[in-house]
């Protein structure tokens, strides 16, 4: 199954200092159809002004993971932590028995950033933190890793879900084949540029969800970005 979700329908939400586009409920969105595509709960593509951010507050059992892509982002938590983010690193909070934590934009520029969130392996772990500078920005024609629980990768963000986050830059013309199982799920989000994926077309902020299929064959037809999340298809308890 290919199932393709237009820009146009995502949820927007806009705070002044905050434009948000949400993938699945979030917040005030809700619809009891769209709650999360395997153990994927949240997908938000954030712009945040200068000298704004989010406050203080707090989480559990969840894997968030924050993807920056123009900016920066200053991170403070109850675990001591005060990092810089910056664009083409990736942050990962595994949030557990509960963490508290704010996450602000304090310089002048716009910050631009994915915030992903997922249902963890399993409940009740030691909360703990990871960031890592991937460079996946300047990458060209492959799938990048970010993230994963599924093996290990040097300069990869880990995670507690049997899930990976690709990114990849693809230049117009140029193919590449994803290799799954018909067991697996799949997310593509379109960051910029046009895509066919198993020979449908795709566009910018465009969204694929696929299950049952044992390949994504994604081919650009413009100067193109996007995320691809791999993800278990066996529902679990969420």
């Amino acid at each position: 199954m290919i199932k393709v979700i237009s820009a146009a329908d995502r949820h927007r939400a806009s705070h002044g200092w905050l434009e948000s586009y949400f993938l699945f409920s979030f917040a005030d969105y809700y619809d009891m159809e769209n709650l999360h595509w395997g153990p994927l709960r949240v997908f938000n593509d954030d712009y945040v002004k200068g000298n704004s951010g989010f406050p203080e507050h707090p989480h559990s059992e969840m894997e968030i993971i924050s993807i920056v892509l123009e900016g920066e982002v200053t991170h403070t938590d109850s675990l001591g932590n005060n990092t810089l983010i910056k664009a083409g690193e990736v942050q990962r909070m595994s949030t557990g028995t509960g963490v508290r934590h704010a996450e602000r934009n304090n310089s002048d520029k716009d910050l631009h950033l994915y915030q992903l969130w997922f249902f963890p392996n399993k409940k009740g772990i030691t909360p703990s933190y990871e960031q890592r500078a991937v460079d996946f920005l300047g990458e060209k024609n492959e799938l990048v890793p970010l993230v994963t629980g599924q093996k290990v990768l040097e300069d990869v963000v880990y995670m507690n879900s049997n899930s990976t986050v690709y990114y990849c830059n693809l230049k117009d013309g140029k193919e590449i084949d994803f290799k799954t199982f018909p067991i697996r799920k799949g997310l593509i989000y379109v960051k910029s540029g046009e895509l066919f994926v198993n020979g449908i077309q795709v566009q910018e902020s465009d969204q694929v969800r696929s299950s049952d299929v044992d390949a994504l064959r994604i081919k650009a037809t413009a100067d193109s970005s996007f995320i691809l999340i791999d993800l278990p298809g066996v529902e679990a308890n969420y």
